[in-house]
């Protein structure tokens, strides 16, 4: 990324974040309106054109040499699964776990660890940025998204990649906890499904056995505890509607570049 790119993501998130600051105060009284909940729509749209506009969907994060790497890469979120059916899994090192990946594809697939380890890998280092305000440089190595694809087929219907987690987790294997982005970042090359970090297995509270790491986009979007993707035409119908688990509960944006 050259020094254009990060201006203008400085830019833009400053001013976002000044805009928003505006409505703070008054935005739970004006979320019980039938109004405001569609001119929120209407202006992430917005933000996320004029975010395409500025910074092309094909630019890359900020890479790091290893000097960089923070002394500790905290837990965001959740640090175990209490779902019976993870913990059953962790407890075997997930040797029993797969990766389903399916819907609007043409060759729906169960992917062992082991079958994505035999995928090409990529390995960069990176800035995790958290919405609660802490960052941290880790070094992740993982299957890029766009391989795993490769294997399944796409169908041309497909425009979103929603990612079904095991957090927390219905007894009967039904993911509660999900996060989706759309088909641009699926294939952006730092869109990888991670199951190392710093050199070492995927831990636990950092999501293991596979995590989600869309490297332009803030830290709620990083998936964790991955169980399941799922390719779809729409995101109307997938739980919550606007996406993802902090954007059914907490109003966060769908789009969350940086």
């Amino acid at each position: 990324m050259n020094a254009n790119d990060s201006n203008r993501r400085r830019f833009l998130r400053h001013s976002l974040g000044a805009v928003a600051a505006l409505f703070v105060a008054g935005c739970d009284r004006l979320n019980e309106t039938a109004w405001f909940p569609r001119i929120l729509s209407k202006s992430e749209d917005f933000s996320r054109s004029v975010h395409k506009a500025l910074i092309p969907r094909k630019s890359m994060a900020q890479e790091f040499t290893e000097a960089d790497l923070s002394p500790y890469f905290r837990s965001n979120g959740t640090a175990s699964p209490e779902s019976p059916i993870y913990q059953a899994l962790a407890t075997h090192h997930f040797s029993g776990w797969a990766l389903r990946v399916d819907g609007l594809v043409a060759k729906p697939q169960d992917f062992s660890l082991a079958q994505l380890r035999a995928l090409p890998s990529r390995t960069q280092i990176t800035r995790h940025d958290c919405v609660e305000g802490w960052s941290a440089i880790g070094k992740w190595k993982g299957s890029p998204l766009a391989e795993v694809l490769r294997v399944v087929e796409p169908t041309s219907a497909a425009r979103y990649a929603v990612f079904h987690c095991a957090d927390p987790m219905e007894a009967d294997g039904t993911s509660l906890y999900y996060e989706s982005i759309d088909m641009d970042d699926a294939y952006h090359p730092q869109t990888i499904l991670a199951y190392e970090l710093n050199g070492n297995p995927l831990p636990i509270p950092n999501g293991a056995p596979l995590r989600l790491r869309v490297e332009r986009q803030l830290g709620y979007k990083h998936a964790k505890y991955l169980m399941r993707i799922e390719l779809v035409s729409s995101l109307e119908n997938i739980y919550g509607g606007k996406g993802g688990y902090w954007e059914d509960s907490n109003g966060y944006q769908w789009y969350a570049g940086i």
